[in-house]
């Protein structure tokens, strides 16, 4: 059996370490490119969202290395995405490719069906093993999110432009030839060290921007066009509402705790939006109010184009921006989306919020002073 998967971020960290610990061969898709885009959108169909044709591309070129088995995870309620396993597999089963996939549901309260698929794909390991190799992925998905998140204040920051992204560069070159859980955990934690030395100006203050929107364009750096290098090169700190650590700790660990927090930030969005519509738009409405309680300067919610439920959310953005003032601007994306107008728009925005900003500070100003 040899496992590949949907390209999502830095998930192929994890899923590797995974595979490798559990003696199954891995063939881990290429990064995305023109061509996969290409092939996903010649083979799917016309009206199909962005991530579900990045995701063929993505199994075509993984095929053509070999894989015979897809993993891919899957979802729940109005959204395509929950029936995009099943999709993609008629799609390639016309095309000619025989191959097995296994859809990881989010278990919810039906561990049973999620035990079963773990056990079809670890084969002999014991669940020990199983269990110890879930384990060590899940803090390879944590410190890698921790990675980035180091990576998003220092490019902020940096001095020199382009220190931070080129040792991310490096990190990923080495990272790929890393086997098994425990080598990868380690080169993670190498270069969080590397990054955190990273010098940063003294004298800055850089604006603030929350990301919000439709989990795989705000992870995948290819779909929403390396939005986070963009805005740290114009000096924007950002933060992320959804990253694939919290996806895990929401579905499939026990963390009460942790599940109780993120109750409490879906109920400030109680009065425009208290029912889940599919995807991730009760997120973004919460998530923008979250933001705004916690004083950034802006939010960028980012989608694909014809996505259901993140049409209902940006419907509603602008009353919660007449309620507490942060602006919030809209990004969509598709194959069609052009880099340079993607681009300027980011740029006008945070321009936007720069005077925003020198407004404040003038307007304190004229209040101290009297004048």
């Amino acid at each position: 059996m040899k496992v590949t998967f949907p390209h999502m971020g830095q998930v192929y960290l994890a899923i590797k370490g995974l595979l490798d610990d559990l003696g199954i061969e891995v063939v881990v898709p290429p990064p995305i490119t023109e061509k996969t885009l290409e092939i996903g959108t010649k083979l799917s169909p016309e009206m199909a969202c962005l991530p579900l044709k990045i995701n063929i591309g993505n199994y075509v070129e993984s095929i053509q290395k070999g894989a015979d088995t897809i993993i891919i995870a899957g979802s729940c309620g109005p959204c395509r995405f929950g029936y995009y396993g099943v999709v993609q597999k008629e799609i390639l089963k016309d095309l000619g490719y025989d191959v097995n996939m296994i859809i990881f549901d989010p278990p919810n309260s039906d561990y049973g069906v999620f035990i079963d698929k773990i056990k079809k794909l670890a084969g002999k390991n014991s669940w020990i093993s199983v269990a110890q190799a879930f384990k060590r992925a899940s803090a390879i998905v944590k410190e890698a999110d921790e990675m980035l998140d180091i990576a998003l204040k220092k490019r902020a920051r940096e001095i020199n432009k382009g220190d931070v992204d080129s040792r991310l560069n490096c990190f990923e070159q080495e990272v790929l030839s890393r086997h098994g859980n425990d080598e990868i955990l380690e080169t993670i934690r190498k270069y969080k060290e590397i990054l955190s030395q990273v010098e940063e100006k003294s004298d800055v203050l850089p604006l603030k921007i929350g990301l919000v929107g439709e989990i795989y364009t705000l992870i995948e750096p290819y779909v929403n066009l390396n939005v986070e290098k963009k805005l740290g090169y114009l000096g924007v700190e950002v933060y992320r509402s959804i990253t694939l650590y919290e996806w895990v700790k929401l579905h499939l660990s026990l963390d009460v705790k942790y599940r109780m927090r993120h109750k409490r930030i879906l109920r400030k969005a109680a009065p425009y939006l208290s029912l889940c519509v599919g995807g991730h738009a009760w997120q973004t409405i919460a998530n923008t109010i979250y933001y705004s309680e916690c004083g950034v300067d802006g939010v960028i919610q980012i989608m694909p184009f014809g996505c259901m439920p993140e049409i209902v959310a940006e419907s509603i953005l602008p009353r919660v921006y007449q309620d507490y003032g942060t602006p919030v601007m809209t990004l969509v994306v598709d194959e069609m989306t052009g880099e340079a107008g993607y681009f300027t728009r980011l740029e006008a925005f945070v321009d936007l919020l720069e005077q925003k900003r020198r407004g404040r500070v003038d307007g304190y100003k004229e209040g101290l002073f009297g004048n």
